[in-house]
């Protein structure tokens, strides 16, 4: 197929590929289904085509509709359940980001990629913050791409099917994120300001994962005050899904794949170390805080964290804990990763 074919068909044929794929893995019952499907039909496209580009608002407006989400989940006693444990939180995302810089650095030695590359690209989180910032520290911004997004496919595929396989094991029904029957029209509409105001001024302060973070914390103390009932209708958390499904897959494209592939193994490596290390982190939590399994796995994955919460809202989990790790843990990346990115990248 040639790269110059017309946008609208290439809108059309993401659009076609996104719902057959994504409606075979919600038939299936795979947790965020809708998201894994929209993903891999924009990697296929990519690849084959030009990649099309989403506007960068309509990416924020559905980070915001995850932040929501997020917040409808954190409930007073969910939100004292969470505080209660804030030692388990900060250590083990401590562990996490140490992880991520030891293997960074030990890809730099090992000369993998060009310059300290692997550094920023190994990073458990922020990938946007971390691409972006990268190139002012003299990284290739193109490898750090690869591999912070790689990364996300990754860990998002693998924690998907885990949360699959679980469930069908363990024969525990799919929960659903709590949308009302029949919701009301009130509350849909002070949900939807709350994701329109969030997104707008996330994106005029530049804020990374901004329309996330200020939904979710706006979010959860309107709602802790009584003052907000958040609800999400069916279809908005479906397009939501789908746009970030389509803004990870879009990311991917030959001339980077490319570029990238004689470092491929090496890359795919250390994510599988990271991952493993989330894994090592899921059993001592089950073992010594009692967490559930596939609580702990997911709170313990080093994915983007609007993906793992997609899942964790699809799948039977104590969804409070895992978006309060993710979340915890991506706000201290982006304060923390920078820095100690930067620290290692002069030495």
């Amino acid at each position: 197929m040639s790269p110059s074919v017309s946008t609208g068909v290439r809108w059309a044929a993401l659009l076609l590929l996104s719902g057959l794929f994504g409606g075979l893995l919600q038939a299936l019952h795979f947790p965020a289904g809708v998201l894994l499907g929209c993903m891999v039909a924009a990697i296929l496209l990519a690849l084959q085509w030009t990649p099309l580009e989403l506007p960068k608002f309509v990416f924020v407006l559905a980070q915001a509709v995850l932040g929501c989400l997020m917040a409808q989940s954190m409930k007073p006693a969910a939100l004292h359940h969470v505080l209660g444990q804030w030692p388990v939180f900060l250590g083990v995302n401590l562990l996490v980001i140490a992880a991520g810089g030891l293997l960074g650095w030990l890809l730099v030695r090992r000369h993998v990629l060009p310059g300290t590359t692997a550094l920023w690209g190994i990073a458990p989180g922020a990938a946007s913050a971390m691409v972006l910032m990268a190139e002012s520290y003299g990284a290739d911004m193109r490898l750090v791409a690869f591999m912070q997004y790689t990364r996300v496919v990754l860990v998002t595929a693998v924690a998907a099917w885990v949360a699959h396989l679980a469930m069908s094991v363990g024969a525990t029904p799919t929960l659903h994120p709590p949308v009302a029957e029949l919701p009301t029209l009130q509350h849909v509409f002070a949900t939807l300001s709350l994701v329109v105001v969030s997104a707008a001024l996330a994106q005029r302060l530049n804020i990374p994962a901004g329309g996330m973070v200020l939904a979710l914390v706006v979010g959860t103390g309107l709602q802790a005050l009584g003052v907000l009932v958040i609800e999400l209708p069916a279809f908005l958390l479906g397009l939501a899904y789908a746009v970030i499904g389509w803004s990870i897959g879009m990311r991917f494209t030959r001339p980077i794949l490319m570029h990238a592939m004689a470092a491929l193994p090496m890359v795919l490596a250390a994510i599988a170390a990271l991952m493993g290390l989330g894994l090592v982190l899921a059993l001592l939590l089950v073992w010594l805080a009692g967490v559930a399994p596939l609580t702990a796995y997911l709170a313990t994955s080093p994915g983007g964290a609007d993906s793992v919460v997609v899942i964790a809202a699809t799948s039977a989990v104590d969804a409070g804990f895992v978006m309060a790790m993710q979340l915890v843990r991506f706000l201290m990346v982006l304060v923390l990763g920078p820095q100690v990115t930067a620290w290692l990248a002069k030495r």
